[in-house]
């Protein structure tokens, strides 16, 4: 049975770039290869069994979490290797094509689009950030409220530390606005573009996660950028705070309409 085309990528570079170290990727699927679609462009393929990943196994498969995980690692792992090399542009996972002329058909229908994309991320790579409080450390750090005087009415000394407690908590939320919008806008001033992502989807044993963002940052000023964030998360982590950097990836959250 004759071969569907995978696509990984869009790679754009000045001359056909090395495939050495790049994973095998997906489970079963061919080495990655190019297809030159011109102007420095080049398809990341690889060739993959109907059986197993037509549209008709892959509906089947995609309840198996397991499946779709493998999968989705495998291919991440060929877009990042790619991205060490040249600019990248992700496909999303189980882009798929009847042959290799089908896939260089729809390069070529969306050319302009292409250009769009590469002349927004071409030489950049994207970070992540995502911050975490640990109220109990964060409470610390806040003045202690005033003792409550002992009264007879102890309903109503009862009423008034709950009072001061609901305060501090309310304080302390507001505070942690203030904090994550501040240092999101300071890193957004060093990157090309950023965007927020919506953090509730994602929980946190050690506390809620406050902020999860992705910048896009010129390669020259990576070492910078990193510098930057270092410096935020060591002041930021006296205040019970917790600051992690990812990256550098392919721009995946920037490729996106």
């Amino acid at each position: 049975m004759t071969p569907l085309t995978y696509v990984y990528g869009i790679v754009v570079a000045d001359r056909t770039p090395s495939l050495a170290r790049v994973p095998a990727g997906l489970p079963g699927a061919s080495p990655v290869r190019l297809l030159e679609i011109g102007a420095g462009r080049y398809l990341a393929v690889a060739d993959v069994k109907a059986r197993d990943y037509g549209e008709d196994a892959i509906n089947r498969r995609l309840a198996n979490l397991d499946w779709v995980s493998r999968a989705a690692i495998a291919h991440e792992g060929v877009l990042e290797a790619l991205a060490a090399k040249a600019t990248v542009l992700p496909m999303k996972l189980f882009t798929i094509f009847t042959n290799d002329a089908r896939a260089l058909a729809d390069a070529a229908r969306n050319r302009s689009r292409i250009d769009a994309l590469v002349k927004r991320v071409g030489g950049h790579d994207e970070f992540g950030i995502r911050v975490v409080l640990d109220r109990a450390a964060a409470a610390r750090r806040q003045t202690d409220a005033p003792p409550v005087r002992a009264s007879r009415a102890s309903g109503v000394a009862y009423l008034q530390r709950k009072k001061a407690q609901r305060d501090a908590a309310a304080e302390l939320a507001a505070r942690a606005r203030d904090t994550v919008a501040d240092l999101y806008d300071r890193l957004a001033r060093r990157a090309r573009l950023a965007r927020r992502r919506s953090a509730s989807e994602l929980p946190v044993d050690t506390g809620p996660l406050l902020l999860d963002a992705a910048f896009l940052v010129p390669r020259a000023k990576a070492r910078a950028f990193r510098r930057e964030v270092a410096r935020e998360a060591r002041t930021l982590a006296r205040h019970g705070y917790g600051v992690t950097l990812t990256g550098p990836w392919p721009p995946y959250t920037f490729v996106q309409e």
